[in-house]
């Protein structure tokens, strides 16, 4: 396993669409084992392939259990309305408001090709919606509506501290 660069903002890969992966292979196993090792690396809760420079659709969701591969994802359903803070590993230090479903399934390969359905609440669906927006060449900044502050950022980093100050 090797740790893989983080592909920023700015970086023309990042807007293009992924390939569908055909090969379930040696190579993919490796790519997903450097995306598992980049993505703990970074304290992430997903990674596509194309943040760390593959066009292929491929990509890596923390669901507080486990973290799942998703090889070829497609939504099945989406339902209800979560608005809430995203961040990408992609956009560093930046965060915006975006409305996203509540509930997604999600189709999906495994690293040796079976397909299998999972699904998701809350975070894990703002994170399958994320991520496989990055297959598209889709970064969050064009879904956010609006862009937090260096101050606002500032202001709930302050209030979260306080939280914690407050249960320990």
């Amino acid at each position: 396993m090797a740790l893989r660069t983080i592909l920023t903002e700015g970086e023309p890969s990042l807007n293009k669409v992924s390939r569908k992966v055909e090969k379930f292979d040696a190579r993919l196993h490796e790519l997903l084992d450097d995306m598992h090792e980049t993505l703990a690396q970074a304290e992430g809760v997903g990674l596509a392939a194309p943040q760390v420079g593959v066009l292929r659709r491929a990509v890596l969701v923390d669901n507080g259990e486990t973290v799942l591969e998703l090889i070829n994802p497609e939504i099945l359903e989406q339902d209800g309305e979560q608005d809430g803070l995203e961040g990408c590993l992609s956009i560093p230090g930046q965060y915006g408001l975006v409305k996203r479903p509540m509930h997604v399934k999600v189709r999906a390969q495994d690293r040796d090709g079976n397909w299998y359905e999972t699904e998701g609440e809350g975070l894990t669906a703002r994170c399958f919606c994320h991520e496989i927006e990055h297959l598209d060449g889709i970064l969050y900044r064009s879904r956010a509506y609006r862009m937090l502050t260096p101050e606002e950022l500032e202001e709930l980093r302050q209030s979260e501290e306080e939280e914690e100050e407050e249960q320990a």
